[in-house]
């Protein structure tokens, strides 16, 4: 249940962003956690929905399984609203609907329910809203859990790490996101694309984020988030890394991610009213 906190959020009309890539291991949970931290300590009210049975960005979050007794499967299949099952996080401004055991049998489930591509976006347009933005993180599949994500997001951000096969998994991605607007979701956009696990030591990374570049041009976020140790550790101890080590190239990475979202957001608003 809700709450007193959450109980008293203002309602209104929130940004909602799907994190989604194919392939996994690319720091999609990693973005997602990082990013909603970042975004809340600039004030913005932000929830996760943790849409991956693997349930990491929960575990990432420090959000105990015996806390994840309401969570996304019930806003899939129980009829619940966000503000029952949302749950606070130890980062002011930031909540998460957590991912369980029961998200595992969800794609099966999914076939024969109605309206089985919108379920997500059904149960979002319930919610009261008080969110700022909403990030979904997806899970490294383009199924039925990772098309509801689409289908209820506004837009897409792809965490792109910086290796030789990027492209590839990148162009499927995209071949996707395009399918997805004609037959369920024609407003869904590209936010842009970030490049991941960048290592300035290695030519690859210079060399994919060049090919990327010049793919997408300024889709492409101009930060990077590097390699960093303190972002790989940070998890395992329940905290975003701007949590574990503020100081860390990584945090600041995500802090400097954040600034250039929200400089983009303003200008889109300014855009299209």
């Amino acid at each position: 249940m809700p709450s007193a906190a959450q109980t008293t959020l203002p309602a209104h009309r929130a940004r909602i962003i799907a994190l989604a890539n194919q392939k996994g291991g690319v720091g999609k949970t990693t973005t997602t956690i990082n990013l909603a931290t970042a975004l809340a300590a600039c004030g913005k009210r932000v929830l996760i929905i943790d849409n991956d049975p693997q349930g990491n960005a929960s575990t990432g979050l420090g959000i105990p399984q015996s806390n994840r007794e309401f969570g996304i499967y019930d806003l899939l299949f129980a009829d619940l609203t966000v503000e029952e099952v949302a749950v606070a996080t130890s980062v002011p401004g930031l909540w998460v609907v957590t991912a369980n055991v029961d998200l595992s049998g969800a794609e099966v489930e999914l076939v024969n329910v109605e309206r089985r591509e919108f379920r997500l976006k059904d149960s979002l347009e319930k919610s009261s809203g008080g969110f700022d933005y909403i990030l979904i993180d997806c899970p490294p599949a383009l199924g039925l859990l990772t098309l509801n994500a689409l289908a209820a997001a506004d837009a897409v951000l792809v965490p792109l790490q910086c290796e030789f096969y990027a492209l590839e998994g990148l162009s499927h991605l995209i071949r996707t996101i395009e399918r997805v607007k004609r037959a369920f979701n024609p407003m869904l956009d590209i936010n842009g694309v970030v490049l991941t696990m960048f290592d300035r030591r290695n030519n690859l990374s210079d060399m994919v984020a060049a090919d990327v570049r010049g793919f997408f041009g300024e889709k492409v976020y101009e930060t990077v988030i590097p390699r960093n140790v303190r972002v790989s550790e940070a998890p395992s101890h329940g905290k975003p890394v701007l949590l574990y080590d503020h100081k860390s190239a990584g945090a600041q990475a995500y802090i400097h991610l954040a600034g250039e979202m929200l400089k983009r957001e303003r200008k889109r608003q300014l855009a299209y009213g």
